[in-house]
């Protein structure tokens, strides 16, 4: 335990929850999308729908799609920094089903057209978890560099992996393996230590099996007004 776990996150606004976790929540799916929002659909559920207008969780939102931290002293003007980005953004109702409370849904898409479908969830005191990048279900806590590898379900595959990892002194920590049927698709996400340089991301990519990496860098080589 560390002192934020006693006295809270260095942040803007009044909840851990609805205002810094979503703040978090924005900026992880645009880490995801890997470059500036142009248009965001933000489907609010639970309790960010029924109690967000008085927490902040839209500017909340609107600032971590541009950027923006949690302890940013502009996250009430988000709107405003938008607009002056060319970020068009509209709220509405999420049709999820058995989500967490402190869920949203971000349908993005990017200033080269790239597209992004997200589900996060604010699991209390600033922490988040991203649940499902299209139609994909993941787990994993956007606080680590993270990669996402859809693949067959075969043997060795998983050693392939970790074995490429231990060879160029990559610890992990911590890994989630999901299937829908033996020998059918499999998901492998692996949070790292470290950030996981091109030249290794381009072997994971070329590994027998693999059919399509997701990678999430805690960089961000674009600033929150969409200038490289």
């Amino acid at each position: 335990m560390n002192i934020f776990d006693i006295i809270g996150p260095v942040m803007v606004g009044p909840s851990s929850s609805h205002t810094a976790g979503a703040v978090k929540i924005g900026c992880a799916a645009r880490k995801l999308l890997g470059e500036p929002v142009k248009d965001a659909e933000i489907y609010l559920y639970g309790s960010f729908l029924a109690t967000g207008s008085g927490h902040g969780t839209q500017f909340a939102l609107v600032a971590g799609l541009l950027g923006m931290k949690p302890d940013d002293a502009r996250i009430p003007k988000s709107f405003d920094y938008a607009k002056k980005a060319g970020m068009t953004f509209s709220f509405a109702q999420a049709k999820l089903r058995r989500a967490h409370p402190n869920s949203v849904q971000l349908k993005l898409t990017g200033v080269s057209g790239k597209k992004l479908d997200f589900v996060g969830e604010s699991v209390g005191g600033s922490l988040i978890n991203i649940s499902s990048i299209g139609p994909l279900k993941v787990n994993f806590s956007g606080e680590k560099p993270t990669f996402i590898i859809r693949h067959k379900d075969k043997p060795g595959f998983i050693s392939s992996v970790t074995g490429l990892l231990a060879e160029n002194d990559f610890n992990i920590a911590t890994m989630n393996l999901y299937r829908r049927s033996r020998g059918g698709e499999a998901v492998m996400i692996v949070e790292c230590d470290q950030e996981i340089p091109d030249i290794i991301a381009d072997e994971l990519k070329n590994l027998f099996g693999a059919e399509n990496i997701t990678f999430y860098s805690l960089k961000d080589d674009f600033d929150e007004e969409g200038e490289k």
